[in-house]
């Protein structure tokens, strides 16, 4: 799935060790969500959204080529 979670981040000055810290997730886990690799878990996706002060459908998009 892709997700703009890399630029969203950047917005915000943070490294993948911040996201992850204010997640409570590892940093491997950032990684691996921003870079397609992994997709979160619905709790997980409901965290980031209120983090970023967005809907989750704002962070994670629909992939066309499935």
């Amino acid at each position: 799935m892709k997700n703009r979670l890399k630029v969203l981040r950047a917005e915000r000055d943070w490294s993948q060790g911040d996201l992850a810290q204010r997640l409570e997730v590892s940093r491997q886990s950032v990684n691996a969500i921003e870079t397609g690799k992994f997709d979160p878990s619905l709790p997980l996706a409901f965290k980031l959204a209120r983090l970023f002060g967005l809907r989750i459908e704002e962070i994670f998009l629909e992939d066309s080529g499935q």
